[in-house]
């Protein structure tokens, strides 16, 4: 199976890429994202690669990072969503926002995606809102923020922000130190939501 493609961009389809790898040109299908972040023609490129092997066809989508290839395969596993369907979300919106959107139960931002329904985005939030793909930790140096949240009263904003990622899955040494950098960016009067937005975007980095 195929899972990473390094190569030269030969030329630009509708919704995908050729990819030249050493004189091979690979038909890869992408996002609108991936494809708008990719070079000219005639300049080097690497994409992330889920292969589907059909008994007609072998099928490559291309991805511009791990994360986005990791939200297609999560997307895809939702009732009623297949790889156009998850193609389109990922056109629409960025790993991070997806993130933000499920964890704030945002199915109006979801919704945004063609094909993609209020019916569709409930859906989606709902059944992926355990099962968020882990995202790069937060620098070392934001975990000395931690104790800023262990501060905080029980119960109030912060804490509430803190369970709300670690209920997404995420560690709660990362979930703390995000939480403790949102809190200072954002003050101590920050609603919980802001906090767990901003958290959200600390965890992305």
């Amino acid at each position: 199976m195929i899972g990473k493609l390094k190569g030269v961009v030969d030329s630009y389809g509708e919704d995908l890429v050729i990819l030249d790898v050493h004189g091979v040109g690979y038909q890869v299908t992408c996002s609108a994202r991936t494809l708008q972040s990719l070079p000219a023609a005639g300049e080097a490129a690497v994409l992330f690669i889920e292969t589907y092997v059909r008994e007609d066809q072998i099928r490559l989508f291309g991805f511009i990072s791990e994360a986005e290839r990791a939200w297609f395969r999560l997307l895809q596993g939702v009732q009623g969503i297949g790889a156009k369907t998850a193609l389109a979300v990922l056109s629409t919106l960025k790993p991070t926002e997806l993130a933000q959107a499920i964890a704030l139960s945002d199915k109006t931002a979801v919704a945004r995606a063609p094909g993609v329904g209020p019916r569709v985005a409930t859906r989606i939030i709902t059944e992926l809102k355990d099962k968020m793909p882990g995202l790069p930790a937060v620098e070392p140096g934001l975990v000395q923020l931690a104790g800023a949240v262990a501060r905080q009263e029980e119960g109030g904003p912060a804490a509430d922000a803190v369970s709300a990622l670690v209920n997404l899955g995420y560690g709660a040494p990362q979930a703390n130190a995000a939480i403790a950098a949102a809190s200072r960016a954002a003050g101590e009067a920050a609603s919980t939501e802001t906090l767990i937005r901003l958290g959200l975007k600390e965890l992305a980095k």
